[in-house]
């Protein structure tokens, strides 16, 4: 049965999604968008499947998985009954050369004997159509092709030929290399151009992960996390994808299987937020700079989500070939979601470009001139509070004025205030700063509940939403401020199941949900954290912990009763919340000795 206690391997340029058996279960070509050509994790593999890289071992005994420390490159050991052993060591090659990174649309696999006399099957069987079809194979004298209609792979090995076109077992008695990637001749030796480019991943990744500034405590935990992050960006465009998935259900037979494999803008606020307090900033400033292309191709109004390449449609579809996780269709490609109207994401751009004006460290400063587009976006956050839209939530049903919505209007006015104030810009900074004082009134009138004693997820409304544990957060509120606790308390009290805080507990299009946010309990986190509850918070931090995979991997929602990961995996929105969460609660340096 498939489960997410998935490794996964990538370069930002492509990703992959690897098994405890060291099968690539999930993998995108040319990029993270692009057709799903190993897609078992959302289909059939058994001996007539398609869509999987696998490496069988012959009586397979058990397995053992684990990261190369402070990398992207994946280990695998397979152990058969006899004694026999193999590694298979996966990744996609990033390094600088000729003065530039190094990230080509390719996978690595290495395979070595260790152990015995152990014997081993290469399938390889891409397919294309998001698997409807099995992509045609031509040979070689040391490669095969997949030719698919719009994009054909070579692997190219110094393994038989034979063996893997006719999937023969076969004795590993020497290593073998595995090069999948685009159709080009490799220029030298295979073996060699494995061994280099394993090297150079390595060395990449290693002196990428020094250049962090880690908190002292949970530094593994936030190590990976920070690498998956970058994982996840796009590198041409700097887009950052929600997820490396698409429609694994948030909760079993639920429907909800949404397209992950796009950039959302309120995701990316919160991953730059993130990857500015690990000191991560060049993949901080190509988002930036994403963000600012769309937003200049906008006209000022912006939609929730884009492509990575930022196009704004996403047309949404079913991909019938695939049955879905463990059967549980749809499989979807594209989502609706682009065209729903979401106030917040005027903030969430402000806010997250807010950094070029106040961070030293980047190479480009803020000046007036971007300014001057950002208020293009403020107007629209502006004449949108008070408005009904989708929310943060992207609810499918008719529109509501969500509380969350405005206090990211107010954020918007907000940061241009500060912004304005930081240029110089007296006059602009004031009127910004009377916008946002307009706003704020408006949900402190409006949004809270007397019958409550919280703040509510939609005005004239009474249910109680987990986004607003982020009031103090966006510095809606202080962290002293009476209503900020009582509404940490509300939703304690009612969105909270065992340890895990669920979005809001009201039925909408799909019923009831099952499964609780993973974010949304590192929101409670920092609340705690923020109201002087350390001790509960880092108890809890340490349960969210061991919620992961084995590889400290982080899905979208959680099964509170069963502590099971479900939805799209691997989801930035979680991995922030472990390196967020391990900065505020950690000791500091100079106290740690």
């Amino acid at each position: 049965m498939a489960s997410l206690d998935l490794g996964l391997v990538g370069n930002s340029a492509i990703g992959a999604l690897v098994d405890a058996n060291a099968e690539i279960v999930w993998a995108c070509f040319p990029r993270f968008d692009g057709d799903a050509m190993f897609c078992s994790l959302l289909g059939q593999r058994g001996e007539d499947g398609r869509g999987f890289f696998a490496i069988d071992l012959a009586e397979l005994a058990h397995t053992e998985q684990h990261y190369v420390p402070n990398t992207a490159v994946l280990v695998t050991r397979l152990h058969d009954r006899h004694g026999g052993a193999v590694e298979v060591t996966d990744f996609a090659p990033r390094f600088t050369q000729y003065g530039r990174t190094f990230h080509p649309m390719m996978l690595v696999r290495r395979v070595r004997r260790v152990a015995g006399s152990p014997r081993i099957a290469i399938r390889v069987r891409p397919a294309y159509g998001y698997g409807e079809h099995r992509c045609a194979v031509t040979l070689g004298s040391h490669h095969l092709r997949f030719v698919a209609p719009e994009l054909v792979l070579r692997l190219t090995t110094d393994a038989s030929i034979t063996a893997i076109a006719e999937e023969n077992w076969f004795l590993l008695e020497r290593e073998v290399t595995l090069l999948l990637g685009p159709d080009e001749t490799v220029p030298d030796a295979v073996a060699e151009v494995g061994r280099r480019f394993h090297d150079e991943t390595v060395h990449y990744w290693r002196e990428w992960v020094r250049a962090l500034s880690i908190p002292f405590e949970w530094q593994d935990d936030v190590i990976r996390a920070a690498v998956t992050l970058k994982l996840n960006a796009y590198d041409d465009t700097g887009a950052i994808i929600a997820a490396m998935t698409t429609s694994i259900p948030e909760a079993s037979a639920s429907g909800r299987n949404w397209d992950y494999r796009h950039c959302w803008l309120r995701d990316g606020y919160f991953v730059v937020n993130a990857l500015n307090r690990l000191g991560a900033t060049r993949t901080m400033e190509r988002y930036l700079g994403y963000l600012l292309n769309v937003a200049a191709g906008a006209d000022g109004r912006l939609q929730p989500v884009y492509r990575i390449d930022g196009r704004a449609d996403l047309e949404e579809r079913v991909a019938p070939a695939l049955p879905g996780y463990r059967g549980m269709g749809p499989v979807r490609i594209g989502n609706a979601a682009y065209r729903q109207v979401q106030h917040d994401v005027y903030g969430s751009v402000i806010v997250a470009a807010t950094h070029v004006f106040f961070d030293r460290r980047l190479a480009r400063a803020g000046d007036e001139v971007l300014f001057r587009r950002l208020e293009a976006l403020g107007e629209h956050a502006l004449a949108a509070h008070g408005e009904p839209d989708a929310g943060i939530w992207e609810l499918r049903g008719a529109p509501r004025v969500h509380t969350f919505s405005n206090v990211m209007c107010w954020a918007a006015c907000d940061r241009l205030a500060r912004i304005a104030g930081r240029l110089g810009l007296a006059a602009d900074a004031a009127r910004w700063r009377a916008g946002a004082e307009r706003i704020h009134r408006f949900v402190c009138e409006n949004a809270w509940s007397e019958r409550r004693g919280a703040f509510v997820g939609v005005v004239g409304g009474e249910a109680l939403d987990a986004s607003l544990l982020l009031l103090r957060e966006l510095d809606f509120l202080r962290a002293d401020d009476p209503r900020f606790a009582a509404t940490v308390g509300a939703i304690e009290r009612e969105l909270k199941h065992g340890d895990f805080i669920f979005r809001y507990a009201e039925a909408d299009d799909f019923g009831v949900p099952a499964n609780a946010f993973i974010v949304c309990t590192f929101w409670y986190v920092h609340a705690l954290a923020a109201l002087g509850r350390t001790a509960e918070a880092r108890e809890l931090f340490g349960k969210l912990l061991a919620c992961r995979n084995r590889h400290g991997l982080l899905a979208e929602h959680i099964d509170p009763r069963t502590g099971e990961q479900w939805g799209n995996f691997v989801q930035t929105y979680s991995m922030v919340g472990v390196v967020d969460a391990a900065i505020r609660l950690s000791i500091p340096w100079d106290r740690a000795f």
